[in-house]
């Protein structure tokens, strides 16, 4: 296990390739230097673990989870960071409970740096009583041994990045906490993959212990000799021409014309050759029309879930699962119906009034009923 810092709005070094009469603003985002921390923890047979997320708040905002990400956990902190009270409920919440029926009877390794608060004295008590080894990394070493540092992290960033750049093209113009849970959980879903996890464990030696895998990095390596195998294209022509419904297909298509034109003079060859630009054009403004209609749709269905619910504190507990902010916000609503419908209703100022008969018919009519003729009446002023 081990923690990471993400910024909220900080944007990929990535260049976008744009026409010289495109006047949009493809990085119009203004930049929060909000850092959020994530707890993560990753498994050597390629799982994952629900993430712990750091809110730099005092209290819990409903507005911030209205992505759902079901088994998440959320903290609040002052700094941002973790403390000895979040790693404990770490343990005790997240870790035990998703890894305790996997491991049966037999005792379960974590591995951590060496951060004061993973080896507070509650920490350690729990860890002995339910039979986790808690194993410490040796200091200055977690970018070498560390599989999250390794393998997970920096693809995660990237991803991240990425996901922050499609939203601000999307016109996003200020990245904020209730965007985080819906751009974290699509770059998690893409950096967190069965195959990176795997290959973070292999490259820090640790699954299959092999320590001779960290070390050689620090040798210096004879030049690989590179040799070039050619290969044998299949022809082209002998395939049956089809409409391409691809950039692959037309590509193949051009190919399969220019082996069948060689006899033409270049004047023909140029003009096909111009044809087949246009087409591939076409084929590259289609795609990019495409993912930005994708981009826009989906960016579209997250601000509607994330406007349709204000900004209201859903609980002063310092740690709350998704389920515990879902359960809470809940209660609130319902608490906030019965008021209202408990509520006095006032009278309204367009009410018909009585006449002055109907008023003294209404009153001798009462007292009647009341058996009091003999001592009341109804003046008439």
């Amino acid at each position: 296990m081990d923690e990471t810092g993400i910024l909220l709005s900080v944007l990929n070094s990535l260049k976008v390739l744009v026409g010289k009469d495109d006047l949009r603003k493809h990085r119009g985002t203004a930049v929060k230097r909000t850092l959020i921390t994530a707890i993560e923890c990753i498994s050597a047979d390629g799982r994952s673990l629900h993430p712990l997320i750091i809110w730099p708040a005092a209290t819990h905002r409903s507005s911030w989870t209205t992505h759902p990400t079901p088994g998440w956990h959320f903290a609040c902190s002052k700094t941002g960071y973790t403390n000895t009270d979040i790693s404990l409920y770490w343990v005790q919440n997240v870790f035990d409970p998703q890894t305790r029926d996997r491991a049966g009877d037999r005792p379960r390794l974590l591995i951590c740096d060496g951060f004061g608060t993973h080896e507070s004295l509650e920490v350690l008590k729990f860890c002995f009583v339910n039979r986790i080894i808690l194993c410490r990394l040796p200091s200055h070493t977690s970018h070498k041994l560390q599989p999250c540092d390794v393998g997970v992290f920096s693809p995660l960033k990237t991803a991240y990045r990425a996901q922050v750049e499609q939203a601000c093209r999307a016109g996003v113009s200020t990245i904020g906490k209730p965007h985080f849970t819906y751009l974290y959980d699509r770059a998690r879903k893409e950096a967190f993959t069965p195959r990176n996890i795997q290959s973070a464990w292999l490259r820090s030696g640790l699954f299959p212990f092999d320590p001779s895998r960290v070390l050689r990095e620090f040798q210096v390596s004879l030049p690989e000799i590179q040799t070039k195998i050619a290969v044998d294209h299949p022809n082209v022509a002998s395939h049956p021409c089809r409409t391409p419904t691809t950039s692959d297909h037309l590509v193949s298509l051009c190919s399969e014309v220019e082996q069948d034109t060689q006899s033409l003079d270049s004047a023909c060859k140029h003009r096909l050759q111009k044809l087949g630009r246009a087409a591939a054009q076409v084929f590259a403004e289609r795609a990019l029309l495409l993912e930005e209609n994708r981009v826009l749709f989906e960016q579209n269905n997250e601000k509607t879930c994330r406007q349709s619910s204000g900004a209201t504190v859903v609980g002063h507990a310092k740690v709350m699962s998704y389920e515990d902010i879902i359960e809470a916000q809940k209660k609130r609503e319902a608490t906030a119906m019965n008021q209202s419908s408990t509520r006095k209703k006032r009278p309204n100022a367009g009410d018909k009034l009585l006449s002055k008969s109907e008023e003294q018919r209404k009153a001798e009519q009462e007292i009647r009923a009341w058996n009091l003729s003999d001592y009341c009446s109804v003046l008439d002023l």
